[in-house]
C-alpha cells in the first residue's frame, strides 16, 4: 500500500489514462479531486508514455498505522523531506533492520532494484531506463585522492541485480549512474557527493575547484568499456 500512495497511482495515471480506484476514492473522500472537463478522459487515455525511467536508491518497509481520534484517516507525518511520509488509516515507512545503509540513512538494498524492474514490467509491459542510481559519501585523503571502495561495491551491486531482472525478462535499456561529477544535493549541499569525479569545493568555501578521479572514475571507466561484462 505505501507503493500505491507513493507511486504507483502516478504510473497507473499516465498508463492507463486514469488513477486506480483506491486513489479516486482517497481523492474524493478529501474533496480533493481534480476537475475534469469534456474529453478530458478520452485524451488521457490516448497520451500512452513509451518507456518508464526510474531513480532508486533505497528501499523502505512499512507498518499498518491505524487512525485515531486525534489522528484521522489521511493524515500525513512528514519525516524531514518531501518524499517520506507517515499515513494515518495506510502505513508508517520503517527500516529493515537486516540493510546497511549510508550515511545519510537511505537503506542500500540492491535486490530491491531487481524486484521494483520486475514489478514496473509485469504492470506496464514498457521498456525501462534507470535515469538515477549512486551512492553519496566521500573524503579527500591526504594523498589527494579519493578512495571509493564503497561506491564501487554500491554500484557493482545494483548492475549485478540489473543483469539478473533482464534475464527474468525485463526489457532494461540503459543505466545512467548519479552522477558523473559531485555536484549540487537538494538536500545536503556539496556534503552529500555521488560523483566519479571529486570537486574541491565546500558550501561556504569554493577552494580551488580542483577536480580529482575517484578510484570508481576508473573501475566504471573500465565497465563501460567492456559493457559490463567486468564489473
Amino acid at each position: 500500500m505505501n507503493d500505491w500512495f507513493k507511486t504507483t497511482y502516478c504510473l497507473d495515471m499516465h498508463y492507463y489514462g486514469g488513477y486506480p480506484g483506491y486513489y479516486r476514492r482517497y481523492l474524493e473522500e478529501r474533496n480533493i479531486m481534480p476537475v475534469t472537463e469534456a474529453g478530458d478522459r478520452e485524451l488521457l487515455k490516448s497520451a500512452k508514455m513509451d518507456f518508464i525511467a526510474v531513480n532508486y536508491y533505497r528501499t523502505l518497509c512499512a507498518s499498518y498505522l491505524p487512525a485515531d481520534e486525534e489522528h484521522p484517516v489521511g493524515m500525513r507525518v512528514y519525516r524531514g523531506n518531501e518524499v517520506d511520509f507517515d499515513q494515518y488509516g495506510y502505513c508508517r515507512d520503517e527500516k529493515n533492520t537486516n540493510l546497511k545503509a549510508s550515511e545519510y540513512g537511505a537503506q542500500i538494498d540492491p535486490m530491491g532494484l531487481r524486484i521494483v524492474l520486475n514489478d514496473y514490467y509485469s504492470r506496464y509491459h514498457l521498456p525501462l531506463i534507470i535515469t538515477e542510481n549512486g551512492l553519496g559519501t566521500d573524503v579527500l585523503t591526504e594523498d589527494g585522492k579519493v578512495h571509493d571502495d564503497y561506491r564501487i561495491d554500491y554500484i557493482r551491486g545494483h548492475l549485478d541485480a540489473m543483469a539478473l531482472a533482464m534475464e527474468d525478462g525485463v526489457e532494461l535499456m540503459g543505466y545512467c549512474p548519479w552522477s558523473v561529477i559531485d555536484l549540487l544535493s537538494s538536500h545536503q549541499g556539496f556534503r552529500k557527493r555521488y560523483g566519479f569525479v571529486y570537486v574541491n569545493r565546500e558550501d561556504m568555501d569554493l577552494k580551488d575547484l580542483r577536480r580529482v578521479r575517484k578510484d570508481s572514475f576508473y573501475w566504471y571507466q573500465n565497465v563501460i568499456r567492456t559493457n559490463g561484462e567486468e564489473r
